[in-house]
């Protein structure tokens, strides 16, 4: 990256931090805010609007998913997409402005956080041309510190993995993302990253599910990852989650790039287990006169129950509602038993069934028209060349 943006005329796209870099033919450095490329974004929806926000407070966002909330008393005009200096605990710090407006304080309400306290730090200023210089270079330094930090750790045998690295804007401090499965001991891994990179060291440990959001990615849904696009707190996740969505217990499926249980299992936990509250318990076969039918098979969403004759098969197999269920049970209770299995389901009509706007017919069901149509034009050309033309006075012209 440093290389790319030393040479003249050519654009780098920083994902994490959501913005573009391309140096002038000046020499001059550009940055230009993207915010379709940040992660956790805020779709500012009243962009538009004319408030006053009292308060003034604005969110600056840095590396990946880290942002924070900042007062502006510096007296500038700052604006959505400002590269602005922002205090931090020992230096400062260079970041974008991700939000402002009315809609931080929606920002902060969820945090918890009061807006007329005094727990947010300044914004200082505007950034400047040498402020922006220096964090260029901070951030080419990254990937080479942490390339050599997870060197120093393996030399030291600690049971850890540093996944990221993170500079101050001014380059004096940077912050090392880890994992660990267990409590680790790296007092002496500080003092050689301070010996070794000349700077502050910070040590924050992540999980699995914080380290993809950092990293970023597609799931096989073909969208952005949910940690990465919008998730900011996990919530635990449990192989019942899948069973009671009759999900396939196959790890490979059900685990994300995490390696842990993806996050979307628990999206519709909540409607399944309400759905199945109206489902009637089943813990014996439905008796009829031709035979004992067993349940092989459950639609929760739809409040279908299948039955079979065969517990061992799935070949045929017939639906009953859940209300037909409590009435065969009810009936098999005072000992009277229904005709058969099929004449039960066939009094009852047929639910309507999923039906995409495109249908079932063929791929080639428009060439099957056409070739339809040219053979009607075809015989309506054979009937006319069979009778042939006729003249003024109604009689046959067989020149024509």
């Amino acid at each position: 990256m440093e290389e790319n943006i030393k040479e003249k005329g050519v654009t780098t796209y920083d994902c994490s931090r959501g913005c573009t870099v391309e140096r002038s033919p000046l020499g001059a450095l550009n940055l230009d805010y993207k915010p379709g490329c940040c992660k956790l974004a805020d779709f500012n929806w009243l962009r538009d609007v004319p408030q006053v926000d009292r308060y003034n407070l604005y969110e600056v966002r840095f590396k990946n998913t880290r942002k924070q909330i900042y007062r502006n008393d510096s007296g500038q005009i700052i604006k959505e997409g400002d590269i602005v200096v922002v205090e931090a605990a020992n230096g400062h710090d260079v970041g974008i402005v991700t939000l402002c407006g009315p809609l931080v304080n929606h920002q902060i309400t969820r945090r918890r956080i009061r807006p007329d306290g005094d727990d947010f730090r300044k914004i200082y200023r505007k950034a400047k041309i040498l402020d922006i210089e220096r964090w260029q270079e901070a951030i080419a330094r990254e990937h080479a510190v942490m390339i050599r930090s997870r060197q120093l750790a393996a030399r030291l045998g600690l049971d850890m993995k540093i996944g990221d690295v993170e500079f101050q804007g001014d380059g004096t401090k940077a912050i090392f993302y880890y994992i660990a499965d267990e409590r680790v001991d790296f007092r002496q891994l500080i003092k050689d990253f301070a010996e070794e990179f000349r700077i502050r060291v910070e040590m924050k440990q992540i999980g699995a599910r914080q380290e993809a959001g950092l990293i970023g990615g597609i799931g096989v849904c073909g969208r952005p990852l949910c940690c990465s696009a919008y998730m900011s707190d996990f919530q635990s996740i449990t192989t019942q989650a899948a069973r009671c969505q009759d999900l396939s217990l196959n790890p490979q499926k059900l685990a994300g790039q995490c390696s842990k249980l993806k996050c979307c299992i628990n999206y519709e936990v909540s409607v399944h287990l309400d759905a199945q509250k109206n489902m009637p318990q089943v813990r014996e076969p439905l008796e009829f006169k031709d035979g004992k039918a067993f349940l092989v098979r459950t639609e929760v969403l739809r409040g279908l129950m299948y039955f079979s004759y065969d517990k061992n098969s799935l070949v045929k197999i017939w639906p009953l509602s859940a209300q037909q269920v409590r009435d065969i049970q009810a009936m098999n209770a005072r000992g009277e038993m229904p005709d058969s299995l099929q004449e039960t389901n066939r009094s009852e009509e047929e639910e309507p069934g999923f039906s995409s706007p495109v249908g079932d017919d063929s791929i080639t069901r428009f060439d099957e028209r056409k070739r339809n149509n040219n053979r009607h034009r075809n015989n309506r050309g054979g009937r006319n060349n069979h009778h042939g033309r006729r003249n003024k006075d109604g009689k046959k012209d067989d020149n024509a």
